[in-house]
C-alpha cells in the first residue's frame, strides 16, 4: 500500500516537473502560454467591444477600461486590440494607452505600454522595429498614421518620454530586455498622415460626426490625468514588467 502511494506521489511530481520544464521552453521561445490563451480571450472581447464603441470612445473621453482601437505594425507582424489604462489588469487584456497622454489624433505625445512575454506578448518584437517603419492606430473616430522615428532604451523612471513636443507623437514601451523589467525599451513616432476610420461604427469626424471641441477634449484630458495620478508612480515601476 505504501509502495503504491509513493509510486503515485513520484508520477505527480514527475509530470508536474515536465509540464514546468515544457512551460519554461515554451515562455523562452515564445510566450508564456497560460496567460497567452487568456489574453487571446480577452482580444476577442476587445475587438467586439472595438466594433461596436460607446459613444464616449467616438467622443474621445474613454473611461479606465474603454477597448479604444487597434495598434497595427506590419513590419513586424503586430496587430493588437487595445485599451484605456496601464494597471495590471488593463494590461492583461492587451496594450494599454496612459490615460494622463493625449489620445490619437489629439495635440500632444500618445503613448502606449504593452507585455514582451505574457498575455500575449502583444510587444514582445519591439526591439524589432526599425527606423522608417509604419505605425497604425485604428479609432472608431479615425485612422492615424506615424513613422518611426528611432528606439532607445531608457530607466523605468524616465518619464521624460512622454512630454510633449512640437508635433503629434506616438511613444510605445516595454519592459527591456526580455523577462527582466530592469529598463524600458521606447520607440518613438511621428504622425505622417490620417484617414477615415476603419474600425467600429466609422463615424465621427470621418462621416461629418461633429468631433468634440477642443476644451470638451482638454476637460476630458484633465480628468482623465486626475483619475491616473495617484497611479503614475506604480505604473512607471510595473507597467509591461512582463
Amino acid at each position: 500500500m505504501i509502495r503504491a502511494v509513493l509510486h503515485f506521489v513520484a508520477s505527480v511530481l514527475i509530470v508536474s516537473g515536465v509540464l514546468l520544464i515544457v512551460d519554461a521552453g515554451l515562455t523562452v521561445a515564445w510566450q508564456e502560454p497560460i496567460s497567452s490563451f487568456l489574453a487571446h480571450q480577452e482580444q476577442q472581447e476587445l475587438k467586439k467591444q472595438v466594433a461596436d464603441p460607446p459613444q464616449r470612445v467616438i467622443e474621445r473621453r474613454p473611461l479606465p477600461g474603454d477597448a479604444l482601437g487597434e495598434i497595427r505594425i506590419p513590419a513586424v507582424g503586430i496587430g493588437e486590440y487595445f485599451i484605456e489604462g496601464t494597471d495590471l489588469d488593463d494590461l492583461r487584456k492587451g496594450p494599454g494607452h496612459y490615460p494622463d497622454t493625449a489620445l490619437p489624433g489629439e495635440r500632444g505625445t500618445v503613448a502606449i505600454a504593452g507585455h514582451r512575454t505574457t498575455y500575449g506578448a502583444p510587444f514582445r518584437d519591439l526591439d524589432k522595429v526599425e527606423q522608417g517603419d509604419q505605425i497604425e492606430l485604428d479609432m472608431p473616430y479615425g485612422t492615424f498614421v506615424y513613422r518611426v522615428q528611432r528606439t532607445q532604451i531608457v530607466a523605468p523612471t524616465d518619464l521624460w518620454v512622454t512630454e510633449n513636443v512640437g508635433y503629434k507623437r506616438l511613444v510605445l514601451s516595454a519592459c527591456h530586455p526580455l523577462y527582466s523589467a530592469a529598463e524600458r525599451i521606447i520607440v518613438f513616432a511621428k504622425q505622417v498622415r490620417r484617414g477615415p476610420a476603419r474600425v467600429g461604427r466609422a463615424q465621427a469626424d470621418s462621416d461629418g460626426t461633429r468631433a468634440p471641441s477642443s476644451s470638451s477634449r482638454e476637460a476630458s484630458r484633465d480628468s482623465r490625468k486626475s483619475t491616473s495620478a495617484t497611479s503614475t508612480t506604480s505604473e512607471t515601476t510595473s507597467t509591461a514588467s512582463q
